[in-house]
């Protein structure tokens, strides 16, 4: 695994995990973990459960006895590091969004596609599909109990970066994370909509705002909770920096089923920690799924008769639901970090099976060519705008 902070903590509890919940051909071994700072992977390798680190990620892609590189840094290496590993030969699980530029993703996509023949597997890691209660929502929305699809609505709200005094980390500026809001949780919503309803984004027309324009730079410590320096006790003034990214995203979308779409990514939304919403109306009812109730789906059958309409509320905790027989009895819920082991448990399968995994890279590919298309339409004053399509040799 190269990287070892937010996402990297969260993939090491997956890869502790997944053989000890589920029964599986092949068996994890988590050989060695790389970051940029001896000191500080060192430490992260005997946290998380790693046998070994390394401050070179490419000592790791050299390596026989590795036959998978998770990559899980910041977008601006995800191209490299990816190509690096296909081209050696390994499966690559890399973390959303897929890369930070268009040309970045169709050449990881093209090199995911040429590996697929040799039998090296890659996906992007879209974790929130594998929520037990995100499954079932897809499942029943392919099985038409809704009927056609005629609106999705999708809002992804965080308010981690209100304080204008919360430092200039890593996800504040382009070159590192590609773009702010839109990439780090609007890919989330686009993802997770394309995959429930079945349709694909096709147009979209937007606008984005950045409303702290400069920020302190940040201590050593970049993550979500990072501080700022502060040097104003000895009279000197604190350093700045330009926030180059988005704060927000706001955009109206076509998708290619005829349904139409709204979608929301903000992390100025103050109160909200992790409010991940969508719904979707349908000619014969709605399905509605709400994160901070993830255990749960709200259910509309507008089949049934007038007297006994409503929402009804389908707790996600039953054996025959996705991903549970695995877990605990029914009733007993499971967290964010079990959508991780989810992940993890799909790319096992699909690599001991010789089976394509999703997201593949081409479809993360679709979510870059979206997230390409609002920022075209936000940079010329909301014009409509049509997502590029995915070239023949990437999608074949």
């Amino acid at each position: 695994m190269v990287g070892y902070a937010f996402m990297g903590a969260a993939h090491s509890q997956a890869w502790r995990t997944v053989n000890r919940v589920f029964d599986l051909p092949l068996h994890v071994r988590m050989t060695a973990v790389c970051g940029r700072d001896e000191a500080n992977v060192a430490a992260a390798a005997a946290r998380l459960g790693w046998q070994e680190h390394t401050t070179d990620w490419r000592s790791l892609v050299a390596r026989d006895d590795i036959d998978l590189i998770d990559v899980c840094t910041p977008g601006d290496s995800h191209a490299e590091i990816a190509l690096a590993a296909l081209a050696a030969g390994k499966h690559v699980l890399c973390e959303k969004p897929l890369a930070n530029t268009i040309a970045e993703a169709r050449e990881m996509a093209a090199a995911a596609v040429r590996a697929e023949a040799a039998g090296i597997r890659s996906m992007c890691g879209f974790n929130y599909r594998r929520v037990p209660a995100v499954s079932l929502m897809r499942r029943m929305v392919a099985d038409g109990r809704i009927g056609d699809i005629r609106h999705i609505r999708a809002a992804y709200l965080q308010d981690w970066i209100t304080d204008p005094q919360f430092p200039l980390v890593w996800r504040l500026q382009k070159d590192k994370a590609g773009s702010g809001a839109l990439g780090d949780i609007g890919a989330h919503i686009i993802d997770l909509t394309q995959f429930v309803s079945g349709q694909s984004i096709t147009g979209v027309t937007a606008l984005t705002e950045t409303f702290v324009k400069e920020r302190p730079l940040p201590q050593a410590s970049s993550g979500l909770s990072a501080a700022a320096e502060d040097n104003s006790g000895n009279g000197t003034p604190i350093a700045t920096g330009p926030v180059t990214v988005d704060d927000a995203a706001l955009f109206l979308a076509r998708l290619n089923g005829g349904a139409i779409a709204t979608y929301e990514a903000t992390r100025f939304a103050t109160g909200r920690k992790n409010g991940l919403r969508v719904e979707i109306n349908g000619s014969r009812g709605s399905v509605a799924f709400d994160f901070e109730r993830m255990n749960e789906l709200e259910f509309y059958d507008a089949t049934g008769p007038s007297d006994e309409q409503g929402f009804t509320r389908i707790l996600v905790t039953e054996p025959d639901h996705p991903y549970l027989s695995a877990w605990w009895p029914p009733g007993h819920g499971i967290g964010y970090e079990h959508a991780f082991t989810h992940q993890a448990r799909d790319l096992v399968e699909a690599i001991a099976t010789g089976a394509d995994p999703t997201p593949s890279f081409t479809d993360a590919l679709q979510v870059q060519l979206v997230l390409d298309a609002v920022i075209r339409s936000a940079d010329h004053g909301s014009a409509w705008t049509d997502v590029e399509p995915i070239l023949a040799e990437v999608a074949a």
